[in-house]
């Protein structure tokens, strides 16, 4: 398969160009006084697709940015409506993931490697269970894309999408808090 670019790192270079390039883009005054005047429907629509956004690698830096440069008028508000559109994008990347990779799910449980962690590790049932949680948390309320940690859940647990997205909606909803408040 050739490589994007030629680079070594392409999706992480990438990565670094979407970061970089959102810095300068909300770095200027002109765009900082475009996101505060916004209002009505459009305010409330952005809020919810930066909300979206701030789930996936790519769109994760730019979501940011729009979050640091609001001054929002009610950070509460803002704060669950980016935390619903969120939790939506994780539910759906969940979704995703469960429906495509569910098969290399079962067949990695299958292998020697999986089932001797599984026999080792029995006794620790709830930990690992517990710790799971915890590192795809992590992943998902970290500036690491969502992807990861709802991986981590979709191919290890049985987790329902809801109980995800409640999940996703709380650790998200903070997150845009904590952004929004600095």
């Amino acid at each position: 398969m050739k490589r994007l670019f030629k680079f070594k790192y392409p999706k992480l270079t990438l990565l670094i160009l979407f970061s970089l390039l959102s810095y300068f883009i909300f770095s200027n005054p002109n765009m900082t006084e475009f996101v505060n005047g916004l209002e009505g429907f459009v305010y409330w629509a952005s809020v919810f697709i930066a909300g979206f956004l701030f789930s996936f690698g790519f769109t994760t830096p730019p979501a940011t940015a729009f979050f640091i440069v609001l001054e929002p008028k009610n950070i509460l508000m803002i704060s669950l409506l980016g935390g619903i559109g969120s939790a939506l994008s994780d539910i759906l990347i969940f979704k995703t993931i469960k429906y495509s990779f569910m098969g290399e799910f079962k067949r990695l449980e299958k292998t020697k490697l999986i089932r001797t962690i599984e026999r080792e590790f029995t006794h620790l049932h709830y930990i690992k269970i517990y710790l799971l949680y915890i590192i795809a948390g992590i992943a998902i309320v970290s500036p690491l894309p969502d992807e990861l940690g709802v991986s981590m859940l979709a191919g290890m647990t049985k987790i329902k999408s809801y109980i995800l997205g409640l999940i996703s909606f709380i650790l998200k909803a903070g997150t845009i808090w904590l952004l929004i408040s600095i």
